[in-house]
């Protein structure tokens, strides 16, 4: 099983402030799985809005979308995208024998 994380990337309405990506979900999963994920994250990620009007979602490909989220006075753009972890420095280093 792989190591993924949902992440969104903040492209437009947003403070200077406010521009880092942000991990919304970090789970251990198949890739079906993980799609799965990365459209639950989509249909439910809210920033910091208190209400959401209206919301859209444009598929960029299995493993990302563009989210488009209408609050009270401002519209805000997100990039959210699935990432599989191919790497970590921490489960490739052995113990050597005492």
């Amino acid at each position: 099983m792989s190591r993924w994380i949902v992440l969104a990337i903040p492209v437009s309405g947003v403070s200077e402030m406010d521009r880092d990506a942000r991990t919304i979900a970090e789970f251990d999963g198949s890739a079906e799985e993980a799609e799965a994920a990365l459209v639950e994250a989509a249909h439910t990620y809210e920033h910091t809005l208190w209400k959401v009007n209206r919301r859209e979602i444009f598929e960029c490909s299995s493993r990302s979308c563009f989210l488009r989220i209408h609050g009270r006075v401002a519209t805000y753009g997100f990039l959210i995208q699935l990432a599989e972890r191919v790497h970590d420095t921490a489960a490739s280093t052995s113990k050597t024998p005492s």
